[in-house]
Formats: structure tokens, C-alpha cells, sequence
């Protein structure tokens, strides 16, 4: 009896436990770069720059747009301009190195390969970003992918696009903004107030949320950690040991602070619009 001989189609990944870390900056200039794209263009690409840990974790610090075409099922990149931005910000940060590439809409396309490609020649395992400033599913999806060969026996085939686990770093006051960035439409930005009492209520929520756990592992119904149990012990040993009168203090002067600040910008702007009516006023007379 004849033995038949078998094809394995087998994926290879590129990166294993890859994880990508990005702040908040990147974002905010990949949204600026959108609003401010060509008329034509339906969405905007750039590069992504950072650093990559001995561990795998690739943190993305800044980022630039590289501008684009795309006629038909084509991709036109200018290369120089790439080139020069990527000098520019050499001679700035060095440690700054390309990580990958971003570009805004949902999910990934067939022309996203032909820009992975380009960008794999220039860095090794190439992150790509996408940022759906669309609002696709209600907010604005951010999402990091790798390249996976995928090959029959020893002939390459294609190339998929896997996603990756994607972490924010932000501080507090950062995450204010970028809450109000993934929404969909805004009544106005808030003040330093605004954001102040937003921050409260997360962090009420949040310690809400820390003694339903507490009282879950006392009780037994939540199986205990470690590490959660360690997270909660630094956090109660970070808190300043002060009276409730002295906090009071400190946080109606802090608020005092902000409320004199608002006033004396209001202040300010009304005296500059007062001074360039003035200044019109006279030169028509």
C-alpha cells in the first residue's frame, strides 16, 4: 500500500509575548495629524517611535506622519520625507528608534500589508497601530498587531496580522483626556474643576471596587492574590498620615488656587479683547 505524503500549513509569529506599551501623546498626534489631513485623503499613516525592553515590551514615546497615496490597490509613500523626520528626531532623542508604523481607521486592510513591508525593511518585527478615529463601534478603537508568516511546508504563502495585548501609560490627569477623546462628541472640555471632580469620582469607584474584593476574599468567595493583596498594601502605605482637619486644608487651598487661576485668566482675556477693540478703534479713526 502506498504511503501518502503530507503538507503541513503551519503559522510562524513573529514576536512571541510581545506586548506594546504607548502614551498618550502618541495618540493625541495621530488624531492631530487626521484632522489636519489633505482633503482627499481618507486616513493617515506615520511612524512610530520609542524603544524596545530586554523582555519583549515595545513603549511607543512619539510618532510622525508620513505622507501618503494611495491610487487604487497601490500604496505611494514618501520615503525621503520619512527619512528626514526620523534623522530630525535622531538628533534630538536618540534612544528614540523606529518601532513600527500607525495608521487611522478600523482595523486592517490589504494595502496594510504593503506598508508593513516597507516598514519591515527598516526595523525588525514592526508594530503596526491602528486608531479608528471613525468611531466605528460607538468610541475610538486602538489596536496593535503583529505580522504572522504563514507558510505551506517550506514555501512562504502570506503574511496575517495578529493582535497584540496593548497597555496605556498615562497619569491621571492624562487619562481625564483621553476619556473625553474616545467618546464620540463632548458638550465642551472641562476646567481644571471639572477634571478634578472626575478624578475623584474614579478614584471613589475605584476604591469601591477595591472593598467589594476585600470583603470577597475575607468572606471566601473570591480566591485571594498575591500580587492584588501587595498592590492594596503599597497603596495604603503611600497614603500621608495627616489629620482630616490638615487635608481639608490643603484641598480648599489647593481649590482656591485653581478658582484664583480661572479668575485671573478671565481677567487676562478680557483685557486683551478690551485692548485690540481699542487698537482697531484708532487706527479707523
Amino acid at each position: 500500500m502506498a504511503s501518502s505524503k503530507q503538507t503541513v500549513l503551519q503559522l510562524f509569529p513573529s514576536s512571541a509575548g510581545l506586548t506594546v506599551r504607548i502614551h498618550p501623546v502618541v495618540l493625541f498626534n495621530i488624531c492631530d495629524c487626521y484632522v489636519r489631513r489633505p482633503d482627499q485623503a481618507e486616513r493617515v499613516i506615520g511612524t512610530l517611535l520609542g524603544s524596545v525592553s530586554p523582555d519583549g515590551t515595545v513603549e511607543i514615546r512619539n510618532s510622525y506622519a508620513v505622507p501618503h497615496s494611495e491610487p487604487g490597490d497601490q500604496v505611494a509613500l514618501d520615503v525621503d520625507y520619512h527619512h528626514n523626520m526620523y534623522a530630525s528626531h535622531q538628533k534630538v532623542n536618540p534612544k528614540e528608534v523606529i518601532v513600527g508604523w500607525y495608521s487611522t481607521g478600523f482595523g486592517v486592510s490589504g494595502r496594510s500589508a504593503l506598508i508593513h513591508e516597507f516598514y519591515s525593511r527598516e526595523v525588525a518585527n514592526p508594530i503596526h497601530l491602528t486608531v479608528d478615529t471613525g468611531f466605528t463601534n460607538g468610541e475610538a478603537s486602538i489596536k496593535a498587531y503583529v505580522s504572522v508568516n504563514l507558510s505551506l511546508g517550506d514555501r512562504p504563502l502570506a503574511a496575517q496580522f495578529q493582535e497584540i495585548p496593548l497597555d496605556f501609560r498615562m497619569v491621571e490627569a492624562e487619562q481625564v483626556g483621553f476619556d473625553i477623546l474616545k467618546t464620540t462628541m463632548v458638550d465642551k472640555l472641562p476646567n481644571d474643576l471639572e477634571g478634578m471632580e472626575a478624578s475623584m469620582e474614579r478614584l471613589l469607584s475605584l476604591i469601591d471596587d477595591v472593598y467589594k474584593y476585600v470583603d470577597g476574599v475575607v468572606e471566601g468567595n473570591v480566591t485571594p492574590n498575591n500580587n492584588i493583596g501587595r498592590f492594596i498594601a503599597d497603596a495604603l502605605a503611600s497614603i500621608p498620615k495627616m489629620s482630616p482637619a490638615a487635608f481639608d486644608k490643603i484641598l480648599n487651598d489647593k481649590i482656591q488656587d485653581n478658582l484664583a487661576l480661572v479668575y485671573l485668566s478671565s481677567l487676562t482675556r478680557t483685557q486683551l479683547s478690551i485692548a485690540e477693540k481699542l487698537n482697531t478703534a484708532a487706527q479707523i479713526l
